[in-house]
C-alpha cells in the first residue's frame, strides 16, 4: 500500500511539474509573440504617442523577467519563490483592468485567463513541489521505488 501511495504522489508531482513548465512556456511564448503579427492577443492599434506599443513592451519585459526568475529558482532550488511570482501574475489581471480604465483603452479579455492560469500554475508548483525529491522505498523484492 505504501508503494502505491508513493507512486501516486510521484505521479501528481510529475503532473504539477509538467504543468508548471507548460505554463512557463505559454507565458514566455505568449508575451514574446505579443510583439509579432502572430500574436494570440489583440492590442489597440489606434493608439499614438506615449501609449503606442506600451502594453506590448510590458509583455516583453514580463517574458524576460520570467526567464530570469525561473532560471534563478531552478538554479538555487528555491521553488517556494514561485508562489510569490504566481500571486504577482494573478495580480496582473487587476492591473490590466486598471491600466485599461485609466487610459480609456480596451484590453483583450484573453489576457485574464492567460495570467490566471500561469499564476495558479506557479503557485501550485511553489507549494507542492519540494526542492528535494520523493524518498525512495525498498520493496521486499529489493527494487527501489520513488
Amino acid at each position: 500500500m505504501k508503494i502505491t501511495a508513493l507512486k501516486i504522489m510521484a505521479g501528481v508531482r510529475y503532473a504539477i511539474v509538467a504543468n508548471f513548465y507548460i505554463a512557463v512556456i505559454v507565458l514566455m511564448g505568449g508575451c514574446l509573440l505579443s510583439v509579432m503579427d502572430g500574436s494570440i492577443f489583440e492590442f489597440n492599434q489606434e493608439l499614438y504617442g506615449a501609449l503606442d506599443n506600451n502594453l506590448q513592451m510590458m509583455m516583453v519585459y514580463l517574458a524576460v523577467t520570467e526567464a530570469v526568475v525561473v532560471g534563478y529558482s531552478l538554479y538555487t532550488k528555491n521553488h517556494p519563490l514561485m508562489v510569490a511570482v504566481g500571486f504577482f501574475l494573478i495580480l496582473m489581471v487587476g492591473s490590466l483592468e486598471f491600466y485599461g480604465e485609466i487610459n480609456s483603452i480596451a484590453i483583450d479579455t484573453q489576457l485574464y485567463p492567460f495570467f490566471l492560469y500561469t499564476g495558479l500554475s506557479h503557485i501550485v508548483f511553489g507549494f507542492f513541489v519540494p526542492a528535494n525529491p520523493l524518498p525512495r522505498v525498498e520493496t521486499p523484492s529489493g527494487n527501489a521505488h520513488t
